[in-house]
């Protein structure tokens, strides 16, 4: 009697990563996903490791991620993968304050995201 399986979030020849907290706004990392939506991933790969953004670096493990989760965990192939989704989402913010003239204080928001990314295999 123990707990019911837990349901496979992808479909079968899908394989996914996810990422919390990136240190990041989702309006900047949302510019780097969307570099690499529907691209074969070895061409994603790439253009991330090439990328002046410093978000990218962060991308580029989890894409790594994900295409090792389709290789040992599906058994998908990995010359045929290419990233179906790439989907950024809101974390915590982290709220600071600095001093400012007369005695005043502003706030500072620190932004946080998540990253999804699903690849897919290909039917040739």
């Amino acid at each position: 009697m123990g707990k019911p399986k837990n349901e496979r979030r992808v479909g079968d020849y899908e394989a996914r990563a996810f990422a919390k907290y990136i240190d990041s706004s989702p309006y900047k990392l949302n510019l780097v996903a969307e570099m690499i939506r529907r691209k074969p991933a070895y061409k994603a790969l790439t253009d991330l490791q090439f990328s002046n953004k410093r978000v990218a670096q962060e991308v580029r493990k989890v894409l790594q991620s994900a295409i090792a989760n389709a290789e040992n965990n599906h058994g998908l192939d990995i010359d045929r993968l290419i990233v179906s989704e790439a989907t950024v989402g809101k974390s915590v913010v982290m709220k600071r304050f600095m001093a400012r003239a007369r005695g005043r204080a502003s706030r500072i928001e620190k932004f946080f995201s998540n990253l999804t990314i699903v690849v897919k295999e290909l039917d040739e």
